[in-house]
């Protein structure tokens, strides 16, 4: 009995000294599963493109091959809710890589295409590694724009530790452990798990290899792990907002069902016609074209002084329309009432598009003023719907949004705005753009426009 018992207790000994059963034991009891073994491709596949994955030294490594597109080694499982944690090392800035979740192949509209959204590995200039990017579909979800003290964080040459989490509609990244991404959608429900080897067409692309190596993922017993104050959510929910939303500040200007909250911009009641509220969108009705012929442009009760404000809409073909702020009501105008505006505008039918000043009337421009142009745009097509964003902070420096991305910034009453205003049909109005509060404002172009989760924070 005695020998029996010295032989458990050096083999519990040398087990604690080894490490190997113990971590076992720790990983099963905290509800964490490897996806991949270390030695094998156990449990994965390839789809799409041709590049090349095999282990090496206890990691995947995929290589870039030229002409092929995006390839990626996912999983033949498939996951809903869940917790996933790897290591990621891109060893070249001249290609890019991504981790794909509740993901999909082959369907309808993406034949022989991966889709879905992607956490992003970019190691060029832009550094957008971090951010939300849906494959194949709607493209940027969560530029770093959005984030941009994150944009140091990937290094390029070494091991970087990525985290996703996604928990019904919430998706949450994070990389090197700094939260960096927050993203609401409703649909992928579920889906595979892949790893991306990018696309390439140059020699100088070609042969360079993305490691991955101790995936592990949790599917259950899962909490939401808290994220800090003031990161912003991209939520495509309409007309919702999430808890965390509510914690730090932001408030529904469109509650998806009335129009509480809207006046005329010219009385003090809502419009009795011009405007339509059905399937959770706010509308304003064709009337020929013609500038606040219908309806009129609608303005909220509150004014606002620095502000977050997002909408989503959506364009008919041809439409024109536009969302403006520090409206005063006090300019008298027989059209639309005056203020700074966001241009919402269909740029390839219609004419506005092609007047005012080195386009300055395009879509998401600050309207005869300033242009939308860096970075590129990412323009959803006609009758999908877009996310507009404005920003304007205490010490009046303003940015414009488009679908995430930055498109313009200056400062309100700086010598480059008046110089703005001076060559603009504003100048007629003294002090244009200036004044120290006004009312939001949604345009009637006479044209059909949509609007949607129209949300605002206050910023002090």
């Amino acid at each position: 009995m005695k020998k029996i018992n010295l032989i458990i207790g050096c083999v519990f000994s040398a087990s604690l000294l080894l490490g190997a059963p113990h971590q076992l034991l720790a990983q099963a009891s905290d509800g964490w599963q490897n996806l991949f073994d270390g030695k094998t491709l156990t449990g994965w596949k390839r789809l799409a493109g041709t590049a090349d994955y095999k282990v090496e030294n206890g990691a995947i490594v995929g290589t870039t091959v030229m002409n092929s597109g995006n390839t990626f080694l996912v999983t033949e499982k498939e996951y809903g809710d869940f917790q996933l944690e790897l290591d990621l090392q891109i060893e070249s800035a001249v290609s890019n890589s991504g981790v794909q979740t509740r993901s999909h192949f082959n369907t309808e509209g993406h034949a022989n295409k991966v889709y879905g959204r992607q956490f992003e590995i970019d190691p060029s200039a832009r550094s957008w590694s971090g951010g939300v990017y849906d494959e194949d579909r709607r493209q940027w979800l969560y530029p770093l724009d959005l984030h941009p003290q994150a944009k140091t964080l990937f290094k390029l040459g070494q091991y970087n530790h990525v985290k996703v989490e996604c928990i019904g509609n919430e998706m949450k990244t994070w990389l090197n452990g700094t939260p960096v991404a927050y993203v609401v959608d409703p649909i992928d429900p579920t889906g595979f798990i892949g790893l991306q080897v990018h696309g390439i067409t140059t020699k100088e692309q070609e042969g360079k290899k993305v490691y991955f190596k101790n995936i592990r993922i949790k599917t259950a017993n899962l909490k939401p792990s808290a994220f800090p104050a003031d990161i912003y959510v991209v939520n495509f929910v309409p007309n919702y907002l999430t808890a965390y939303e509510k914690q730090h500040g932001w408030k529904l200007l469109f509650d998806g069902k009335t129009n509480a909250g809207w006046r005329s911009a010219k009385a003090a009641a809502f419009p009795a016609q011009g405007w339509q509220i059905t399937d959770g969108t706010l509308t304003v009705l064709p009337s020929e074209g013609k500038e606040a012929a219908n309806g009129g442009d609608i303005v909220t009760n509150d004014q606002y002084k620095a502000f977050d404000l997002s909408f989503e809409f959506r364009l008919t073909p041809g439409a024109n329309s536009g969302v403006k702020y520090f409206v005063t009501l006090a300019e008298k105008t027989e059209g639309s009432a005056i203020g700074l505006e966001y241009q919402v505008l269909d740029d390839a039918l219609h004419p506005d598009a092609k007047l005012g000043r080195d386009g300055d009337r395009t879509l998401a421009s600050l309207y005869d003023l300033m242009t939308a142009e860096h970075p590129p745009r990412f323009i959803h097509p006609i009758g999908e719907w877009n996310v507009g964003r404005v920003v304007v902070y205490p010490d009046n420096h303003v940015e414009h949004y488009l679908n995430g991305a930055k498109v313009l910034e200056y400062v309100r009453g700086s010598p480059a705005f008046k110089e703005l205003v001076a060559q603009s049909k504003y100048h007629i109005w003294p002090n244009f753009g200036q004044a120290p509060a006004g009312h939001l404002l949604l345009q009637d172009h006479g044209n059909r426009v949509s609007f949607r989760s129209i949300k605002v924070k206050t910023l002090n």
